[in-house]
C-alpha cells in the first residue's frame, strides 16, 4: 500500500512538473507562406518560372496546331491515297502524338525541378532567419502560422521580414 502511494505521489509530481515546464515554454508563430510570397527573390523567381512556362506553352501550342493541321490534311486525303501511304501517315501522326505528350511531360518536370532549385535556397534562408529571430527573442518554439488553428501567441512574421531585408 505504501509503495502504491509513493508511486502515485511521484507520478503526480512528474505531471505537475511537466505542466509547469510547458507553461514556461515561450512559443511564437510565423507565417512562412506570407514571407515567401512577398520575398523579392521569390517574386523574381515566380516571374522567371512564368516566363519559362509561357515559352513551353507556346511551343506546346505550336506542336498541337501542327498536329491538328496534319491530321486534318491526312483525313481529307485518305480516300485518294494508297493504303501504304495511309499507314505511313498514321504512324507519323502517332509519333507526333507521342512527341507532344513527351514534350508536355518533360516541360512539367523541368518546371517543377526549376521551381524546386529556386525555392529550396530561399526556404533555407527563411528558416535560418526564423531561427535567428526566435533565438534573439527567447522563443523555444516558433510554429508556422499558416497551419495553426489557434495563434494566440506573438507573431514574428514582421521581425523575420525585417531580418531578411524587406
Amino acid at each position: 500500500m505504501m509503495k502504491q502511494i509513493k508511486t502515485l505521489l511521484i507520478a503526480a509530481i512528474l505531471v505537475l512538473g511537466a505542466n509547469h515546464m510547458n507553461a514556461q515554454a515561450k512559443v511564437a508563430h510565423v507565417d512562412v507562406s506570407e514571407i515567401m510570397s512577398k520575398m523579392p527573390a521569390m517574386i523574381d523567381a515566380q516571374k522567371q518560372l512564368e516566363k519559362l512556362s509561357g515559352t513551353y506553352d507556346a511551343d506546346y501550342k505550336k506542336m498541337v496546331e501542327e498536329y491538328q493541321a496534319k491530321l486534318k490534311k491526312y483525313e481529307a486525303e485518305s480516300a485518294t491515297v494508297t493504303d501504304a501511304v495511309n499507314g505511313d501517315r498514321s504512324k507519323e501522326v502517332q509519333d507526333m502524338q507521342k512527341r507532344i505528350v513527351d514534350f508536355r511531360d518533360n516541360a512539367q518536370k523541368e518546371l517543377q525541378q526549376k521551381e524546386s532549385d529556386i525555392v529550396k535556397p530561399l526556404m533555407e534562408k527563411v528558416r535560418a532567419s526564423i531561427q535567428k529571430v526566435g533565438k534573439a527573442k527567447g522563443y523555444q518554439y516558433v510554429l508556422d502560422g499558416s497551419t495553426l488553428l489557434l495563434a494566440d501567441g506573438p507573431n514574428v512574421t514582421a521581425d523575420v521580414k525585417k531580418d531578411l531585408g524587406f
